[in-house]
């Protein structure tokens, strides 16, 4: 068929370019300055997935972290290594309808998501079936997400880095080390400054 049914021209579907980037993107491993770089408890993991039949796409929620023992001296330094290149870098904030950013509860910690680049917010809008539209974010620098914007949401909130990345999610929960003090989780009431 060319387009045309009964004399009406069919108009073009637009779609955004972050549907083009993410049609162009398969995602490669994260690269540190010294490789391939893994969060404290290895390669953290995506949430499991349920299949729900003839139900709208879900938004990926952020990963849930992986669970191990006690990290090793070489795995927390190379989660301090990611920590310092995320806090120097920056990043985009996509933004939601009413222009706050877009975040996702879950377990009681509400999770801000923030992309490296274009491409991972492609992987992301492709993943919650959502590429259609155009995303509007905000580029923010890690520290100033890390140390201003999470105390600023009011409830305990980490920073969900490339959710939709496959494999290359990383989490930043609101613990002591990541963020301020006064918001980390981990801290006792009497410890607070």
């Amino acid at each position: 068929m060319s387009g045309d049914e009964e004399g009406v021209a069919a108009r073009p579907v637009r779609r955004s370019r972050l549907a083009e980037l993410a049609d162009m993107t398969v995602p490669g491993p994260v690269q540190g300055p010294a490789g391939p770089v893994q969060g404290p408890a290895g390669p953290v993991q995506g949430p499991a997935v349920r299949e729900e039949p003839a139900q709208a796409p879900q938004a990926p929620g952020p990963p849930a972290p992986a669970v191990a023992a006690t990290p090793t001296a070489r795995q927390c330094r190379e989660f301090a290594v990611l920590l310092g290149e995320f806090r120097r870098t920056a990043v985009l904030l996509p933004l939601g309808a009413d222009e706050s950013p877009l975040v996702a509860d879950l377990d009681g910690l509400r999770w801000l998501y923030a992309f490296s680049d274009e491409a991972a917010l492609a992987r992301f809008a492709r993943a919650r079936g959502d590429t259609a539209r155009a995303w509007d974010y905000r580029r923010v620098l890690g520290a100033r997400l890390l140390d201003a914007v999470v105390p600023g949401v009011g409830v305990p909130c980490g920073v969900a880095l490339d959710v939709g990345s496959e494999g290359h999610e990383v989490l930043f929960p609101p613990v002591l080390g990541i963020v301020p003090d006064a918001v980390a989780v981990d801290v006792d009431e009497g410890e607070r400054q």
